[in-house]
């Protein structure tokens, strides 16, 4: 069981920045979107046709819940870094996961666009709902808005992990499709790694953890069905 002592101080563990440099070395599929040398190719501008209307539905509510997800994402990042921002241990590592959300967000509306998708009408309730649970969270302490992320990427990794499964049935031979998979698969792992940066933060310290990665993690399960459907 994990101590509930306040007195070890808030750092970067060594894993977590060994991880940031692996996450630097490796490839990154995602970077297909930006390469303006790429702009043109079929993979970053063409959709799947002719597609059972089941797989097409199941395509376009998964890249309709990513981008949502990703806008949110986004907020809730803020949100901290505008409670928490001017802590100098605090404020660098919300800053470092916030750049990457910033990027996820770019991508997944060049997904959008790309496969045709009709963005959610939820916007504006992801973008508002976003800041207010990470100003909260980050009012509350950074344990407590380390255990708002760790609530939040679990479940998304978990979302991620399934898509990659519903994905199987997209044509493999169609080129937007082996990229999909592999930007799917990086923003998963990006995810993961805010999970793990978040339990080695002392997330699991928060007042009333359990409770609070509940509500969390239910709340972001309602809002994944509500933006497949709206």
């Amino acid at each position: 069981m994990l101590s509930l002592s306040r007195s070890v101080p808030f750092r970067p563990c060594a894993a977590a920045i060994a991880r940031a440099h692996s996450t630097v070395a490796r490839s990154s599929a995602s970077i297909a979107y930006v390469d303006p040398a790429r702009s043109q190719h079929p993979s970053v501008t063409t959709t799947p046709e002719n597609v059972p209307e089941d797989v097409r539905e199941e395509l376009e509510s998964a890249l309709r819940v990513d981008q949502a997800g990703e806008l949110a994402a986004n907020w809730i990042y803020k949100g901290q870094h505008d409670v928490l921002g001017r802590d100098p241990a605090t404020g660098p590592l919300i800053q470092d996961m916030w750049d990457q959300e910033k990027k996820h967000l770019t991508v997944m509306n060049k997904l959008q666009l790309q496969h045709r998708v009709r963005p959610t009408v939820l916007w504006e309730v992801a973008r508002l709902g976003g800041y207010g649970l990470g100003a909260i969270t980050a009012l509350m302490g950074r344990e407590a808005a380390m255990a708002c992320t760790e609530a939040v990427e679990t479940v998304i990794g978990e979302h991620y992990d399934d898509q990659l499964k519903a994905f199987e049935q997209l044509p493999p031979d169609h080129p937007s499709v082996p990229l999909l998979k592999e930007v799917i698969k990086e923003f998963r792992d990006d995810e993961l790694e805010h999970l793990d940066i978040a339990v080695e933060n002392d997330s699991q310290k928060a007042p009333a953890h359990a409770l609070l990665s509940t509500v969390v993690g239910a709340g972001c399960k309602v809002a994944i069905e509500l933006c497949k459907r709206f």
